[in-house]
């Protein structure tokens, strides 16, 4: 018996789904607005228009477009294979999960690809290895799978294994950019001549893509610079930075309004009117500060202390921030009860995270330095620890660095300087009005003292003295940042100095930072 044919698409249907195939997003988006007119319950339209949203970043629209499309439809795996998607990249791996789940089709590659990342992120390492694993046995020729993998094998430290596979991706594919970076980025490989003339082959081709080329000026900076080249290592590095600066919007205007707003609120008498409030649990242990200051090496510090359990760097105060309406000043107008309730909701995030019963957790997202003030009114006792850093040498190391996401401030030495001091400028305020409220950790005097500097951070976190926090590089955990095989060696001086060689090119930096801060670290409050 016959199959019966597949009813035929609308004309008008069909041209939008040809551009949006050949990326034509405006067309594509008055042809399906035009054609839902006409047809509101067509979930097969609702889910392209839901990825027209996903691709110019709209993830929330694309959310709600992609459940309305379910309701129709309920289904109709595709749209739920989107949404899955979606709910990953807004970093809400439980529920990109349970619709895969939902969708149980385990042998997909696809599906179980997607279920393997969305376990890293919460935590599910060596589930994500198998699932890596398994996708791999069915489809070894995927480069960008063998790199994933390469992820997930360097963050539970079996460094030789990522290695091999971050090679094993590259010899598949030499200009996968992302995959150079990876191995540059471990900190520990040195890349040979040949490394050096396959990186600079794939950045002579006029054909990669944006992605892969600063991948690469990034990764060969790295190289040149581990061979002392400090000219050619600075040139890659600006080259770098400035492609990918030109894919992000970020005003570091707006973050100086952001620090006269969050200091004009955070008064004395603004803490003083809101003391008592809040969730009065201790659990978290916040590290903070810019990054590249040795956040890493302070949760590693403590994530080796029998009561404390190192997480990762949450995502969950600035989503709390971000809803909070007219943020900062909106805090003003945040009644007891919500801050209690904010306070809960935040532990609650943050139990996904949580692998063990210790009684101490790390959150160490350095941007919450933005959110002092939210934290102290919404967890008044959790215990605040900031991660400062000589101002050239952090804001070098976060120029040199390629983030995958959250850092826009850190490809324009300009906009490095500026964010540094803005950052100083804040925690200075709050110093001055909550005095004793943060305890600080200078990076560098916990090199040189270390036994002294670690006595005095479980001392603020109130913790007794435990010799495996000086004994950290033997903590076996998953580290997740970009230090992870740095803080699995013994301390040492390596790196304090290295932006020294770079000196005659960070004449913008001095400038942005200003010759007043840098002469008061680390020994004066800055205040201006």
């Amino acid at each position: 018996m016959a199959t019966a044919p597949a009813p035929r698409w609308p004309t008008a249907l069909m041209d939008a789904a040809l551009a949006l195939h050949d990326n034509r997003l405006p067309d594509a988006e008055r042809g399906l607005k035009a054609y839902l007119k006409q047809n509101p319950f067509d979930a097969r339209a609702i889910r392209m228009l839901a990825e027209l949203a996903g691709r110019i970043g709209r993830n929330r629209d694309s959310e709600a477009l992609l459940r309305r499309a379910l309701e129709i439809a309920p289904g109709f795996t595709a749209a739920r294979a989107n949404l899955a998607l979606v709910l990953y990249r807004q970093n809400r791996p439980a529920e990109a999960i349970a619709e895969l789940d939902a969708l149980n089709e385990p042998d997909h590659v696809g599906h179980a690809n997607l279920k393997a990342a969305a376990l890293g992120r919460l935590g599910g390492f060596e589930g994500a290895i198998g699932l890596y694993e398994r996708v791999l046995a069915d489809a070894p020729q995927q480069p960008k799978v063998w790199m994933s993998y390469g992820h997930v094998l360097k963050t539970v430290g079996r460094q030789v294994d990522g290695v091999a596979a971050y090679r094993r991706a590259l010899a598949l594919k030499p200009d996968l950019g992302e995959a150079w970076w990876s191995l540059a980025n471990l900190k520990t490989v040195r890349f040979d001549e040949g490394d050096i003339a396959a990186m600079e082959a794939a950045l002579a081709d006029p054909a990669i893509g944006d992605e892969d080329r600063f991948h690469l000026d990034f990764a060969l900076g790295k190289a040149f610079e581990d061979r002392a080249y400090a000219d050619d290592a600075f040139a890659h590095y600006v080259a770098g930075n400035e492609l990918r600066r030109k894919s992000l919007a970020y005003d570091a205007g707006e973050t100086t309004a952001f620090v006269d707003c969050s200091i004009a609120l955070a008064s004395p008498d603004f803490f003083t009117a809101r003391a008592g409030q809040g969730c009065p649990v201790s659990d978290p242990i916040f590290v903070l500060g810019m990054p590249r200051a040795g956040s890493t090496l302070i949760e590693q510090i403590l994530a080796s202390h029998s009561q404390v359990e190192g997480t990762t760097e949450l995502p969950d105060l600035p989503l709390i921030a971000r809803r909070t309406d007219d943020y900062p000043n909106g805090l003003a107008s945040v009644s007891p009860d919500r801050l209690r309730a904010l306070g809960e909701e935040y532990l609650g995030r943050a139990a996904v995270q949580r692998k063990t019963d210790r009684p101490y957790f790390v959150d160490k997202l350095p941007n919450n330095w933005a959110h002092l003030s939210l934290i102290h009114l919404i967890l008044p006792n959790a215990t605040i620890v900031d991660a400062r850093r000589d101002p050239i040498a952090c804001c070098f190391s976060n120029f040199k660095q390629h983030f995958a996401r959250g850092q826009g401030f850190s490809y324009s030495l300009d906009d490095m300087g500026r964010y540094y001091r803005d950052y100083v400028r804040l925690s200075a305020h709050l110093d001055r009005v909550l005095p004793g409220r943060v305890h600080r950790v200078i990076h560098e005097a916990l090199v040189e003292d270390t036994e002294t500097q670690v006595r005095a951070l479980l001392a603020a976190c109130g913790l007794d003295f435990e010799p495996a926090c000086l004994a950290f590089h033997e903590t076996d955990r998953a580290i997740r940042t970009a230090s992870s095989e740095q803080v699995r060696r013994p301390i040492s001086r390596e790196g304090l100095d290295a932006w020294r060689a770079f000196e005659p090119h960070l004449a913008p930096l001095r400038i942005a930072l200003g010759e007043d801060l840098i002469a008061a670290y680390p020994d004066a409050p800055f205040s201006a």
